[in-house]
């Protein structure tokens, strides 16, 4: 099919010698005298490109560029000026013009303009390829992050049924060793749960908001593992950092750990209490994580409590931040300390 040009000069017989000449080159060549004329052509039918001439008898052709701009209309276009005009020719492809020739009386004009044609047409096609590409990618993504969030969800409900299972479960058990251990196997099934809902109530569903997530986990760990509601609260302050979602599971579950120990054994039976939780970001690429309490202590040769598989998590899941957990000496209570990394090196 022939590629349709509009070829706009105020020169009657010059047109119609575009027609025929562009016309053996396999161009089917429209020929309009004027601006008016050329935005009514343009609006009425389709082209694949533009051929506009300097001069004009009542304006040039950078006015035409110019309305051209203004209606947003993008289409190929070629400059015709004299061998003179380099200023003119800047000027136009400046304005949006995709190349330009020099006007001369010889055949080689139309072998000039050809080209011209040709690279300005195939480019063209290249832009709106590329331009098509990148809108089907976004798109892509779009139905990606929405199809992502919607697993986020569902696994986040499934994991909750399954934690309030296992609380079932607990309150039905007369065994104290069977509880303590379906308890924390509920806490730490409900801190995956949390950063999975975490992940689709956000806008981002590759990253964690930390402080949402530990407000929401802090809570959750209070209600399972205190279920008569004695023994020590809670306090967070976490800062406004965001983690990827492994990264941000790995903490939660650490974090968990922590909190079920410091709930569990900071403080004799039925006593009172706080535990703090600390995120705090100290540069743009670190921030440290800090469990706490004024209890008890550890004391230095003391065995681990209960089976040590919280200190295995812990220490599993603190590898896979590239870190680990340190206690730091106190006069009283307990700190464990975490480094994080917020930009990981590649």
């Amino acid at each position: 099919m022939p590629q349709a040009i509009l070829y706009v000069d105020d020169d009657v017989a010059l047109g119609r010698l575009a027609q025929r000449s562009l016309g053996r080159l396999g161009f089917d060549v429209q020929h309009v005298t004027d601006g008016t004329a050329c935005l009514s052509a343009l609006t009425e039918g389709h082209f694949d490109a533009v051929v506009l001439d300097h001069y004009l008898r009542a304006e040039t052709g950078l006015d035409i560029l110019r309305a051209l701009n203004a209606r947003d209309i993008t289409i190929p276009t070629i400059y015709v000026t004299g061998s003179s005009e380099a200023t003119i020719a800047v000027d136009a492809l400046k304005s949006g013009a995709s190349d330009y020739v020099v006007k001369t009386v010889g055949e080689e004009f139309w072998s000039l303009m050809e080209n011209a044609l040709r690279q300005a047409i195939a480019t063209a096609e290249l832009k709106r390829a590329k331009e098509k590409a990148e809108q089907e990618i976004r798109l892509g993504k779009e139905r990606a992050e929405v199809l992502l969030a919607e697993v986020n969800h569902r696994v986040a409900n499934s994991l909750a049924l399954v934690a309030a299972l296992i609380r079932l479960q607990v309150s039905n058990s007369k065994d104290e060793t069977v509880r303590e251990a379906l308890t924390e196997t509920q806490a730490r099934i409900t801190a995956i749960a949390g950063m999975h809902r975490s992940l689709y109530t956000s806008d981002d569903v590759r990253h964690v908001e930390m402080d949402k997530y530990l407000e929401t986990l802090v809570r959750e760990v209070q209600r399972s593992v205190n279920m008569d509601s004695q023994g020590p609260i809670i306090t967070l302050r976490a800062a406004p950092v965001s983690l990827t979602s492994d990264r941000a599971v790995s903490v939660g579950m650490i974090v968990t750990e922590l909190l079920t120990n410091a709930i569990k054994y900071a403080y004799p039976a039925g006593g009172e209490g706080e535990v703090r939780v600390i995120l705090e970001q100290r540069d743009p690429a670190t921030a440290l994580l800090a469990v706490e309490d004024d209890g008890i202590g550890l004391v230095e040769g003391d065995l681990p409590k209960g089976t040590g598989l919280g200190s295995r998590i812990i220490r599993s899941m603190a590898a896979t931040l590239g870190s680990s957990v340190t206690y730091v000496p106190s006069p009283a209570g307990t700190r464990a300390e975490l480094n994080l990394e917020l930009v990981p090196s590649a």
